[in-house]
């Protein structure tokens, strides 16, 4: 299991599998997860290509180094699954790709950061000179990139982490000897939307206006998008069990787009602009009725990293637009 751009929080789901891991060690030789185990990366190259069964690939490909053992793993793996939202969509980390460049980024980073003190300006090289010799760090790319677009992928595992009730699902099909289903599938989650495994009532929805969960207590048995909260859970795949409703949160959208629908975002975007209410406006002019749509969306903080949070460099806007 590989960490690359990401949190760390896809090594704790694994070790979430709690008791199941005893099956795991009676069942594969855990070779090579830097953030558990001291292999070391010369290891794996020793290794003939394919001599790894599997590889648990989690993080997002921001640096030479990510891809470099992307391409690595790929090559020494007989199965490589894109493990979580950052290896399988791109993620937190890729809500960096509406910042247009490299340069951007060490500015703001850097430079012009308001806990930062760099009086001349220096951000990180990839070559430093010091009397020691050569200090040496990754190239860091312009635009975050997902596993998929990077190597082959066989199989994805959504989720931000993916739930270990899932996880061990995946992995006991693969010890019991079970087919998997034909390479390029989504493993561990459903095909349809969060909605459907959640348990609150839903109406027609006519929205007359969005609410922030801090300025009201939403009802514990009422839509949450019906109460004017911005839940993600009709544009996300199923898998999770609709933890975040449960606890009277809204979805955020973790475990990517559903079944059939390309683009995250787009699949929200569409669905909220059905949904709010103009019927008692018609009265009014176009103008006006324009207006009041602006306003009522103006109540959505960013609209662009709360719909694409997790699946941007993956959607099909990808990344900023950028001038020649």
């Amino acid at each position: 299991m590989y960490w690359a751009s990401s949190c760390g929080g896809c090594e704790i789901s694994l070790t979430n599998i709690n008791e199941h891991l005893l099956d795991v060690d009676a069942a594969f030789d855990f070779f090579f997860c830097p953030c558990l185990l001291d292999t070391k990366i010369s290891d794996v190259e020793a290794l003939p290509d394919g001599g790894l069964a599997i590889t648990f690939f989690n993080g997002a490909i921001r640096t030479e180094e990510n891809e470099h053992m992307a391409r690595l793993l790929r090559r020494k793996s007989q199965v490589l699954v894109a493990f979580g939202s950052c290896a399988y969509e791109g993620c937190i980390p890729g809500l960096s790709n509406f910042t247009p460049s490299r340069e951007t980024h060490f500015d703001a980073i850097y430079r012009h950061s308001s806990g930062t003190v760099n009086p001349e300006g220096t951000v990180p090289a990839t070559e430093t000179q010091v009397p020691e010799g050569t200090l040496r760090l990754p190239a860091f790319y312009d635009s975050v990139r997902t596993l998929g677009q990077v190597v082959e992928v066989d199989y994805s595992i959504p989720g931000c982490p993916p739930e270990p009730h899932q996880i061990w699902a995946v992995i006991k099909t693969v010890i019991d000897g079970h087919s998997l289903p034909p390479r390029g599938s989504i493993l561990g989650a459903g095909r349809s939307t969060v909605c459907d495994e959640c348990s609150r009532k839903r109406s027609d929805k006519k929205i007359e206006a969005f609410r922030r969960t801090w300025e009201f207590v939403p009802d514990p048995d009422i839509c949450l998008l019906e109460q004017g909260i911005v839940c993600m859970g009709l544009a996300t795949r199923d898998g999770c069990g609709g933890l975040c409703p449960k606890v009277n949160m809204p979805c955020i959208g973790c475990y990517g787009a559903p079944e059939g629908v390309l683009d995250q975002g787009a699949k929200m975007t569409g669905a909220l602009g059905s949904m709010i209410d103009i019927e008692p406006l018609k009265h009014l002019p176009e103008s006006e009725i324009d207006a009041h749509v602006d306003a009522i969306i103006a109540k959505i903080p960013d609209p662009a990293g709360t719909f694409y949070k997790f699946s941007l460099p993956a959607s099909l806007l990808h990344q900023s637009r950028r001038e020649p």
